[in-house]
């Protein structure tokens, strides 16, 4: 070992005494940190996940150039002979060397560790996802060093070592591409998707390390180790003794045994959640609810064989999921994995559940041709059932199946009532929310309006939603709507103080539900809500027709004002022209969404408020502006409220952008059921976190202090080390002449 470590040492002190080790150091960080902060300021989300999805791009070509000359350039100058000479063993020098150019290849991610120490310092970013990547990042690193010391011990040319080393990594990290694998059959394109390093770095980049991902790396870093060890021992070997016969018959040995190994390990679903919530990790919820089954749950996955590569990854992750739910059941859940594409029987169950196949177009030849593939699930309980018709993602997939396992297992289903009329909004005004409620409530509505007196019976609604009224409620349906609270009912009202219409002109309402609002310790404020620091940014067309994004105030994107189970584990949510409210009963009535402290109130008297008109906010009164509160019920007294100044956020295009609109609004109906058993499954937030900063300076510190300070500090201690080396060597010099 400690033959191994004096080479690395020697290694990597040669690299940090070259001016071109900088020279590479310094690009690569500049790229790097220029595609960082372009999709930080881009986004206003404090996450490097977009930088590490690069990174193997990016090292498929700076490794190989910082390797090439490990072994090449002890060739060509002879020095290989004479270390093979010294009482060092070719493992151990191979060891040594490769120990050497992974620290030096390290040196480019620790130039990127000032940005997330800044991200975590002006966000919430959460730390675990940066360990994650970083992890992820140390096991690419591994895998490519151990790529690029092989194509250097294989030849005596710098340059040709560099093209085999490049031609290899890039090969790997292109086979993971959808250009290659659409244009290959189903079976060829999911076994080079399984040896592409794109397919096993994905879930590295979000945070969490998966098991055989790992195994993954470790296992084709030793692979190429031991070509290059093969080529480093033929050297000496005599092939008369047989001795290079055996060696073969060991490298074969063991590229069999990484095959086998990485073919074993798909069935497992080991991985280490290391983010700081458990995104990743299925919910102490999940897991009552799934004990408490009385009796057992069948989960019929039907799935195609020949899905596209993106959809291929997508599937592996249901999987787990569903294997994860079977283990915390203790045997109630039952997995069933149909293939409809050959198979008749399956497909008919399949459409009879309502599922639909996909539709997608691949590449054949010079012309894209349309297939069918599906990917649905159905849940059975007893005698009833629930289909999820195409899973298009997993974020949330935990939530959705538990909450209809909870749903169908339940005796009754509890009854979410809409009013409508008076320009409310209805239920399929939301068409994502309502198909989320739909999945574990019945969803109805009672039409009300002028003249029409509805009957609002607390033992037939369970919860009351009115959902931005547009013109003044008449008093007899206000009077209806307060006695069913007063009767202890809950109701989740979302009011709009204005109405911003199909013109884009903001004009002020009045619902005529304030005063009732205000019996419970909440007064609504006339005006639009702005944040100057934290909002949305939306796409404005330029002079020359090129759109570009630019910050929207009004739409800002609010942030928790304290503790409560309905904003357990969310961050941010994003509102359309919200108006304000204030607190008189502050210690009853508790707020839940505040701006930060640059927000205000926009007047809204017939001025136009949609993002191409110029805004003129005034900076003179600003300060944190409360957006949404909720009031505790009282025993054998008034029923639980949550009230919302804003109709707009749930609605599908702000839903959409932000998924936390919806899971907030969902808590919101627990919460009013004395539910909260799934809210801590539906807040699994695995969207970033906003960065928002408090002065320009600091945005530019960050941004600029990054870009060019770190490079440049590099820089200036690459020529320090330099210029102090060739001075001394200088010294030497002039004194061996004397």
């Amino acid at each position: 070992m400690r033959q191994i470590w004096r080479i690395a040492r020697r290694e990597v002190k040669a690299y940090y005494d070259h001016p071109t080790a900088y020279i590479l150091v310094i690009a690569f960080l500049l790229v790097a940190l220029y595609v960082a902060f372009r999709t930080l300021y881009g986004s206003g989300a404090a996450s490097l996940r977009t930088v590490f999805l690069l990174l193997p791009w990016m090292f498929a070509i700076f490794i190989p150039a910082m390797t090439m000359r490990a072994f090449a350039e002890e060739r060509r100058s002879g020095t290989l002979e004479w270390l093979a000479a010294q009482p060092i063993t070719e493992l151990e020098l191979l060891l040594g060397k490769y120990l050497g150019n992974l620290l030096f290849a390290l040196t480019t991610l620790i130039g990127t560790l000032p940005t997330a120490i800044g991200l975590m310092i002006a966000s919430e970013a959460d730390p675990g996802i940066f360990v994650a990547q970083y992890l992820g990042g140390l096991l690419l690193a591994m895998q490519m060093t151990a790529i690029g010391i092989w194509a250097s011990s294989a030849t005596k040319n710098q340059v040709t070592a560099f093209i085999l080393g490049l031609a290899v990594s890039w090969s790997l990290v292109f086979a993971g591409e959808n250009l290659l694998l659409t244009n290959l059959p189903p079976a060829v394109a999911n076994f080079v998707g399984g040896i592409s390093i794109l397919g096993h770095f994905e879930s590295v980049a979000r945070g969490v390390i998966d098991f055989r991902d790992a195994l993954y790396f470790i296992t084709t870093a030793v692979l190429f180790l031991a070509f290059a060890y093969a080529v480093l021992a033929r050297e000496r070997l005599s092939p008369v003794r047989g001795a290079v016969r055996r060696l073969r018959a060991v490298l074969a040995v063991i590229v069999v045994a990484v095959v086998v190994v990485n073919f074993l390990s798909t069935g497992l679903r080991q991985r280490l959640d290391l983010t700081s919530k458990r995104l990743y990790t299925l919910a102490d919820a999940s897991e009552q609810v799934l004990r408490g089954l009385e009796k057992p749950v069948t989960i019929k996955l039907f799935v195609s064989q020949a899905l596209p590569p993106e959809v291929q990854r997508t599937v592996r992750d249901v999987r787990d999921l569903l294997g994860d739910l079977r283990s915390a059941s203790r045997g109630k859940v039952r997995i069933e994995e149909l293939k409809p594409d050959g198979d008749k029987e399956a497909e008919g169950q399949a459409v009879s559940y309502g599922l639909r196949p996909l539709q997608f177009s691949i590449l054949r030849g010079d012309e894209f041709q349309v297939k069918r593939g599906w990917f649905g699930i159905v849940v059975l309980y007893d005698d009833r059932r629930q289909s999820l018709p195409v899973v298009q993602r997993t974020e949330d997939l935990e939530y959705r199946l538990v909450s209809t396992i909870a749903g169908l297992s339940s005796p009754k289903r509890s009854r979410i009532t809409f009013l409508t009329g008076f320009g409310a909004r209805t239920p399929f005004s939301y068409n994502l929310w309502h198909e989320a409620l739909q999945n574990r409530y019945t969803v109805g509505s009672i039409f009300a309006d002028t003249g029409s007196t509805p009957v609002i019976a607390r033992d037939s609604v369970d919860v009351l939603v009115v959902a931005g009224p547009r013109r003044q409620v008449d008093s007899s349906v206000v009077r209806k709507i307060k006695a069913y609270v007063d009767a202890g009912g809950p109701a989740l009202l979302l009011i709009d103080e204005t109405d911003v219409g199909v013109s884009g002109v903001a004009e002020p309402v009045k619902t005529g539900l304030e005063s009732m609002v205000a019996e419970r310790g909440i007064k609504l404020l006339p005006g639009i809500v702005f944040d100057l620091k934290s909002n949305e940014r939306t796409m404005l067309g330029a002079r020359d027709g090129r759109p570009y994004a630019a910050p929207f105030p009004l739409w800002p994107r609010v942030i928790r004002a304290a503790d409560h189970p309905i904003t357990a584990g969310l961050s941010t949510l994003t509102l359309g022209w919200p108006g304000a409210i204030e607190i008189a009963d502050t210690t009853a009535v508790r707020p839940l969404w505040t701006t930060t402290e640059v927000g205000g109130r926009y007047p809204a008297n017939g001025v136009p408020v949609q993002p191409e008109h110029p805004f003129y906010p005034d900076t003179g009164h600003l300060g944190r502006q409360t957006v949404a509160a909720a009031v505790p019920g009282k025993p054998n007294g008034p029923g639980r409220l949550v009230v919302v100044s804003d109709a707009d956020f749930v609605e599908d295009q702000f839903a959409k952008s932000n998924p936390q609109n919806g899971v907030f609004a969902t808590n919101a109906i627990d919460w009013l059921l004395q539910d909260e058993r799934l809210i801590a499954i539906r807040s699994k937030d695995r969207s970033p976190p906003p960065l928002v900063f408090d002065t320009p300076l600091k945005r530019d510190l960050l941004k600029w202090g990054n870009i060019f300070g770190v490079p440049i500090l590099v820089g200036l201690i690459g020529a320090f080390r330099v210029i102090k080396r060739r001075r001394s060597g200088n010294r030497r010099w002039s004194g061996r002449v004397d």
